[in-house]
């Protein structure tokens, strides 16, 4: 009985990882049909839930001090994404221009007008382990949009840059949002459930053989 119950434990939870694959596969579709889709304008009165990840195609003048977020990017190494303020339509929102390597973080980068075509997102990188900001050297370890609003004196608005024109300057690298960061593990919890539960019933089957089998007579 115990074997039968756990083993049916482990089989019920490699099901659920796969209803959870199947869930997460469909946000996952979701999502990348609404990066793909057609840019539009920045809403008057931007919201959290029903515009992330928004196509947004704008004009404005970055202008204003720099926010620096330690990360690393694959194929590209340490480095820091560049959050600057941007000055459209008299409002003044946050753009994330991409990654610097560590060593150009104080590189001089002029602002001026540009053309900006990204998604809206306010991403949720914040959690107990995350240090806080350090303050004076203007270095973050997440992308905490309402403090870097309050740090930039901007709305909690924050643009991923996909493309800029006047092209930005050759130390940047546009880190656009991508489906490819978003974590997917569900099939592999659901392989390694379903693998426990064949373990568990093997043992349980060679437990009950070891307790049925006639003892040897002795001589």
């Amino acid at each position: 009985m115990i074997g039968l119950i756990g083993a049916g434990i482990l089989i019920g939870l490699g099901v659920w990882q796969v209803q959870r694959l199947a869930w997460k596969e469909d946000i996952l579709a979701t999502i990348e049909a609404r990066l793909s889709a057609e840019p539009a304008g920045l809403p008057a009165d931007p919201d959290p839930v029903a515009d992330k990840y928004l196509p947004v195609s704008l004009e404005g003048i970055l202008a204003g001090p720099e926010l620096h977020v330690l990360v690393g990017a694959k194929d590209l190494g340490a480095g820091y994404r560049v959050i600057q303020g941007l000055e459209t339509g008299g409002r003044r929102i946050m753009v994330d221009r991409g990654l610097v390597p560590l060593e150009a973080k104080d590189a001089p980068r002029p602002g001026g007008a540009v053309s900006l075509t990204g998604n809206l997102h306010w991403p949720e990188e914040i959690d107990s382990y995350t240090p806080e900001p350090d303050a004076e050297r203007g270095i973050w370890f997440a992308r905490d949009v309402p403090a870097m609003a309050a740090a930039l004196e901007t709305e909690p608005v924050l643009l991923i840059v996909r493309r800029q024109e006047p092209a930005a300057q050759a130390d940047i690298t546009a880190l656009p949002v991508d489906t490819a960061a978003i974590s997917n593990n569900h099939l592999q919890y659901a392989i390694t459930w379903f693998s426990l539960a064949a373990l568990w019933l093997a043992m349980t089957g060679y437990l009950m053989w070891r307790v049925t089998r006639p003892r040897e007579t002795r001589g």
